[in-house]
């Protein structure tokens, strides 16, 4: 069984408002890379209970029922980092409408276990790092912003990432960032088609029905073609990028980047 080290006291109360915790985990190499607590299933199997009974009654059996919030996918209105959400649930917030709850220690670790393996009691609990570090990376050493657009900003040659936060959990963009292959949504697949005016086009695919397909290519134009006007039309089932080469520490940075993206405000 899997174990992730996360912050050892990231949650001192808990109560309606207050389990605001993310996911990610590449496993044991994590845990000991960025060096917090360790949670096993077993807590995340007790988290369960413990939030069925103290926390859904406000925040709803998927964690989505306070307006700019959703538990279970990580959404948060303010916090961040873990240091945020240790100020925010020692304290309360809302103007009393969370109030600080304590649990023993057995508790705590259940219910944060639980958040951040994303409400499935079969999962795996995942850390999310920093998003300062992570928007550097996603710039820098992670070159992922030489492909993906963040604000109007940067190219159009794979899928805008403007507010991947608000429609992607935490475990799917770990996935995308260790195993593309396995993580690319099927309307985001590389395509090669050929025309019968033999024109041969490499892009990205937006948007298809029985007659037609409209494609981004590889110069960032928009282009819509009738079916009937191809000679071949393929789907390439392999990602367009390979895994990534960073860090355990580096990917939880890049997701906690990536889960701040929510669209402009």
């Amino acid at each position: 069984m899997k174990y992730l080290r996360v912050i050892s006291q990231a949650l001192r109360a808990m109560g309606c408002l207050g389990m605001l915790l993310i996911l990610i985990s590449p496993g044991a190499g994590l845990a000991q890379e960025l060096g917090d607590h360790q949670y096993t299933s077993q807590a995340i199997q007790a988290g369960l209970r413990i939030y069925s009974r103290e926390c859904a009654l406000c925040h709803g059996p998927q964690g989505d029922l306070v307006g700019g919030v959703n538990l279970r996918l990580g959404q948060f209105k303010t916090a961040q980092s873990d240091e945020d959400l240790r100020s925010i649930v020692t304290s309360g917030a809302g103007a009393g409408q969370m109030p600080a709850f304590n649990f023993n220690e057995a508790d705590l670790n259940g219910v944060i276990a639980y958040i951040r393996a994303g409400f499935n009691p079969e999962g795996v609990a995942i850390f999310i790092g920093d998003p300062a570090r992570g928007e550097a990376l996603f710039q820098g050493k992670g070159e992922c912003a030489n492909c993906h657009r963040v604000n109007g900003v940067g190219p159009r040659t794979a899928p805008d990432l403007s507010e991947i936060g608000a429609i992607r959990s935490p475990a799917s963009l770990q996935r995308n960032l260790l195993d593309p292959a396995t993580a690319i949504l099927p309307i985001n697949r590389p395509v090669r088609i050929v025309t019968r005016n033999e024109e041969t086009i490499i892009g990205r695919r937006l948007n298809e029905d029985t007659y037609t397909v409209q494609v981004i290519d590889s110069q960032e134009r928009l282009r819509s073609l009738q079916k009937s006007d191809l000679v071949s039309y393929e789907i390439s089932m392999a990602p367009s990028k390979p895994p990534t080469t960073l860090s355990s520490a580096e990917v939880a940075d890049v997701v906690g980047y990536l889960l701040s993206l929510r669209g402009l405000q």
